[in-house]
């Protein structure tokens, strides 16, 4: 299964930490931005949004790590204009707080995992069986 993980530069280890887990697994990181430093002029960014751009259409699920920037809440609603199954994991429970949260949060496409990385990794394993199960009727989740 194929996934991409968007996040903020401060989240850079979660980040790594849940690829590891998923790849070691079997799983393929459409694009690791975490590779890569901060953009340094207009080129860099318009590269780096293409590669971004890529992966998130090239991935059967996108992964936002909460709290996360501008960028990921558009590679967020990417994901979501092409349909794909998204993860979104928020470290505590003020994601279900009205005055905080975002409406395409709670869309049925998104499905929220509150807590620790690991509960998220278990969701998507879990995902990913149900997927597996039903590829041969749809290739969709």
């Amino acid at each position: 299964m194929k996934y991409y993980i968007a996040s903020s530069f401060k989240n850079i280890e979660k980040v790594r930490s849940v690829s590891r887990e998923l790849t070691g697994n079997g799983f393929f990181h459409t694009y690791d931005w975490t590779m890569n430093g901060r953009a340094a002029d207009l080129a860099d960014l318009e590269r780096i949004g293409l590669l971004e751009k890529r992966a998130v259409m090239d991935s059967d699920i996108v992964i936002i790590l909460l709290p996360a920037g501008k960028g990921s809440h558009i590679e967020m609603g990417m994901a979501l204009a092409a349909g794909k199954k998204i993860f979104l994991h928020s470290p505590d429970d003020s994601i279900y707080d009205i005055e905080l949260t975002s409406t395409f949060y709670h869309l049925p496409e998104v499905e929220i995992v509150a807590g620790s990385l690991e509960r998220l990794v278990d969701a998507v394993f879990k995902a990913a069986e149900v997927y597996r199960f039903s590829e041969r009727e749809s290739p969709r989740f």
